[in-house]
């Protein structure tokens, strides 16, 4: 397969229709066949006549001469051709025919002649095409066909009756990889034992020669054009220009993996460089593509950006796992879409290239948000610059937003939390929630150490801008936290708080969904999460921590040794995170003291003392019962906080009941109700509330 360069017309000379310039090639296919059919015609009434009693007309097996015809083997090639260069009416045929096959030879840029350059056509298989071409065009011929064949029933293209019919001997046989197979230019159908296979010119392939540019109908619906617009200063296109060019002295087509998030303009960023190359793009989704019709996709496709000079862009995550049929020759320059957690199956006879699309700048950031929403220019500015340098969006969302018809700094946030909710898949769960700090209960250093951490996670995008902080501190510019305690302290509500307080989604990773018995797959799971939350505003709570980031152990077996080197990469790989991530757990001693050493924010969650119990309940008790109910309650609940030693989790869930059981009941909340509610949850650890504490709550 060849090259298009300096074979496709450009679309300036394709009027509104889609129809090209009227080509004459396919008057001249029709030109061509008529003679030769003459010829062919000539030659068999010749002997027709020689054995038939009388008989002029093609019947079938009529006549026991026409038995004795057959037998007599009188219709061969080279008796054939030994007749015609004796003929005088012939030789005027040939000359006709030689003036048609100057003319056709004389249309270097007709579409036929681009075809059968490109898939490097021999002269019997164009004589194939063109025979399946002329029936395609003039159905009249079928009776032409069936009248050569002397069979009534066979009035269309066999291979036997091109073998005879251009002068190829008796048969012509056509392998398996011949590129009229290959490429699907014909279509062979059966028709009945005993019968040769009908042969008929490919739908796309008959309407492309005649003129017509659309898209082949297995490509509808999964495919289309991608528009051009103009790059991003920070998209590397003339570095990949560059390599193409380099790689284009080699012959080989190049496979260039353009990976990021989604909606980072992968897709735009490879028809800039395709405008660059004067080609345009055509993009399609392989997800739709069903795994059973695959490779012949594949070569429709191939197909299709050879004919029309496009360059192919593949996306879908079914990508990584499709296989590239190594017998389809494929177009110069092909486009995958991928995550930066998605690696291809290596292809034969390519060379790949692999780029990582980098983020929007700000500046470049802003000025796409007052493109695509003007309405932003009436937004409190700070409050919108505050906005593009605290979350890192994509083009892509930013014209989702656009279409929401936002109307205000803290809509466009909400609706960018909402574009990345699902990308994390089954292996994190979107934790949902409106906690803020008046709903924490800590002691104030705590408290402090947490705000700390929300500015910074805030403010890190503007400080890791300047050269000599990335130069400085070179492991990232992530910020992770290790919040300890015993269960029910805050740990999950505190990561809610900080999730609000940077108005950003807090999302749990699953570790039933990642952690593995297989040696290895959870570093994978680890890795994919990693990689795909780097591209994403978002908070990540890993709880459970000490379950994936626990000591390392000494090495007694070869076990030890893969555990260990599971937990070397964890430990690095969230170290090396460059975004938010916070992990929680009841067991600090079980987490590797080497990487908590790393961690600049390693926060104890205490149990609650008396007077943060006593300000749990009444926040609690006035949230759910009102305020002046609470007010009323507020003996009993200094009793309660100086008598029970519980966490605040205990307090909630034991408030919670006590107002179901007084619903129950058709009352208002009582000590009794909140007594029995505690009982509930001290009865889960196995302990009660005890005579000395009942007596001391009824004083």
């Amino acid at each position: 397969m060849k090259d298009l360069t300096g074979y496709i017309m450009s679309r300036e000379q394709l009027p509104e229709n889609g129809i090209t310039v009227r080509d004459p090639m396919p008057e001249l296919v029709l030109q061509r066949v008529r003679l030769y059919a003459r010829k062919r015609i000539g030659w068999l009434r010749k002997i027709w006549q020689e054995t038939a009693d009388n008989s002029s007309n093609n019947a079938e097996f009529t006549y026991h001469t026409e038995v004795d015809g057959y037998l007599s083997n009188a219709d061969t090639p080279a008796a054939e051709s030994a007749w015609q260069a004796s003929e005088p009416l012939v030789q005027v045929w040939e000359q006709a025919l030689t003036d048609v096959e100057v003319a056709m030879a004389t249309q270097p840029s007709s579409r036929l002649n681009m075809l059968a350059d490109i898939c490097c056509l021999t002269t019997a298989e164009m004589d194939v095409l063109q025979a399946c071409l002329a029936i395609a065009i003039e159905p009249n011929l079928g009776r032409v066909y069936a009248y050569l064949q002397d069979h009534s029933a066979r009035g269309y293209v066999t291979m036997e009756l091109v073998a005879r019919l251009f002068g190829h001997g008796r048969c012509l046989p056509l392998s398996a990889a011949s590129p009229l197979k290959v490429w699907g230019l014909i279509i062979e159908r059966e028709t009945g034992r005993g019968e040769p296979p009908l042969l008929e010119c490919d739908a796309f392939i008959k309407n492309w020669l005649l003129g017509l540019d659309a898209l082949d109908e297995t490509l509808t619906g999964i495919a289309r054009l991608q528009p051009y617009q103009a790059p991003l200063s920070a998209w590397p296109v003339k570095e990949t220009i560059q390599f193409i060019d380099n790689i284009t002295g080699t012959a080989q087509p190049v496979r260039i993996i353009i990976a990021g998030a989604e909606g980072s303009g992968r897709r735009s960023f490879a028809a800039c460089v395709c405008r660059q190359l004067g080609l345009e793009l055509l993009t399609i989704d392989a997800g739709r593509i069903p795994e059973s019709s695959w490779q012949q996709v594949f070569m429709y496709a191939q197909r299709q950006a050879f004919l029309d000079g496009y360059a192919l862009a593949w996306y879908g995550s079914v990508m990584q796992e499709r296989y590239w049929p190594p017998h389809i020759p494929v177009c110069s320059i092909q486009f995958v879409i991928a995550e930066v957690d998605e690696f291809l199956q290596p292809a034969e006879n390519m060379v790949d290239h692999r780029i990582e699309l980098p983020p929007v700048l700000p500046d470049e950031c802003k000025l796409l948000w007052l493109r695509l929403i003007p309405a932003a220019a009436t937004w409190p500015q700070q409050e919108l610059t505050d906005m593009i340098h605290r979350r890192r969006s994509t083009i892509g969302q930013i014209v989702t937003v656009a279409a929401k018809n936002v109307n205000s700094v803290a809509a466009a946030s909400e609706e960018l939390n909402a574009s990345f909710r699902g990308r994390l898949g089954n292996l994190a769960q979107h934790v949902s929630g409106s906690f803020d700090w008046n709903d924490l209960v800590v002691p104030p250093w705590l408290q402090h150490n947490l705000e700390d951490f929300t500015f910074e996670a805030g403010e890190r995008v503007l400080l890791w801008e300047r050269p000599e902080v990335q130069r400085l501190f070179p492991r990232g510019k992530g910020l992770v936290a290790l919040f300890t305690g015993s269960p029910g302290t805050g740990k999950t509500m505190a990561a809610q708080v900080v999730a609000t307080a940077l108005q950003l989604d807090l999302f749990r990773i699953d570790l039933s969904s990642i952690v593995s018995k297989y040696i290895g797959e959870t570093s994978k799971n680890i890795e994919r999460i990693l990689n795909r939350a780097e591209r994403m505003d978002v908070v990540l709570l890993f709880d459970e921590a000490d379950a994936l980031f626990g000591k390392r152990t000494d090495i007694k077996d070869a076990h030890d040794r893969f555990a260990n080197t599971d937990t070397n990469y964890l430990l690095q790989a969230i170290e090396q995170y460059p975004g938010i991530a916070i992990l929680a757990t009841n067991k600090k001693a079980n987490i590797d003291t080497g990487f908590t050493r790393r961690l600049r924010y390693v926060l104890e969650f205490p149990k609650p003392d008396v007077q943060m119990r006593l300000q749990l309940w009444r926040k609690l008790i006035a949230a759910l019962a009102g305020t002046a109910h609470a007010a009323l309650l507020d003996k009993d609940l200094e009793n309660l906080a100086e008598a029970l030693e519980i966490t605040g989790a205990q307090i909630k869930s034991a408030i919670l009941s006590a107002m179901f059981i007084a619903r129950r009941e058709n009352t208002p909340v009582t000590m009794q109700h909140l007594l029995r509610g505690i009982e509930r949850e001290l009865i889960k650890e196995g302990r009660g509330l005890g005579k000395q504490v009942n007596d001391f709550l009824k004083r």
